[in-house]
């Protein structure tokens, strides 16, 4: 008993070390941006259909308009971020990846002209993978999870919309696929036949 608590305990410092750690590297990309570059490295972003807009696809997480605009992102990653990494710590890292690939290319190759920055296409990842990963797993404990975030977290849905002006719901909505396809891709349980 000892043992298992002491490991749970492992797990979970060696999972906040990590929020924590993404999280001040966001905070400081922050900074640098807006101490030493007067916030121009927002032009780093993804810009759709163009070949120096590629790299934006890697550092669109990092890149943040406003301090306003990167604590909203900042409590939806540790918030759903953390009830992934809870859950599986490989999922955490299975859907961040999921979701800045299939977030960043869909953006770039359906997005609205202009630079799309910020994280929140990876919190829409762990939106949906926690949305769908009961529907997927088909266990009371994965069903509970996903109904608690719908219940907690459902309003995110609204950043779907295309009405909404200076966000993009491009990230959103292709960040949100990636997560689900990350939960998909989880291994589901095997259940006996009945005879």
């Amino acid at each position: 008993m000892g043992d298992s608590l002491a490991s749970i305990g492992r797990d979970l410092r060696r999972s906040a070390r990590t929020l924590v750690g993404v999280t001040a590297i966001l905070w400081l990309v922050q900074l640098v941006n807006v101490a030493m570059f007067h916030g121009e490295l927002i032009r780093y972003g993804i810009q759709p259909r163009t070949v120096q807009g590629l790299p934006g696809i890697l550092l669109m997480p990092f890149l943040h308009g406003s301090w306003s605009h990167l604590l909203s992102n900042t409590i939806g990653f540790l918030m759903l971020g953390g009830m992934v990494m809870l859950r599986e710590p490989r999922d955490f890292w299975r859907v961040s990846a999921l979701s800045l690939i299939i977030g960043g290319v869909g953006i770039w190759l359906v997005g609205r002209p202009g630079p799309h920055i910020g994280a929140s296409g990876i919190v829409f990842g762990y939106f949906g993978y926690l949305l769908f990963t009961g529907l997927f797993d088909r266990r009371i404990g994965a069903i509970v999870l996903s109904v608690l975030t719908f219940l907690l977290w459902g309003g995110l849905l609204f950043g779907l919309s295309p009405l909404q002006r200076g966000i993009s719901w491009e990230g959103h909505l292709f960040g949100l696929a990636g997560g689900i396809f990350g939960a998909w891709l989880r291994p589901r349980p095997r259940r006996r036949r009945s005879r």
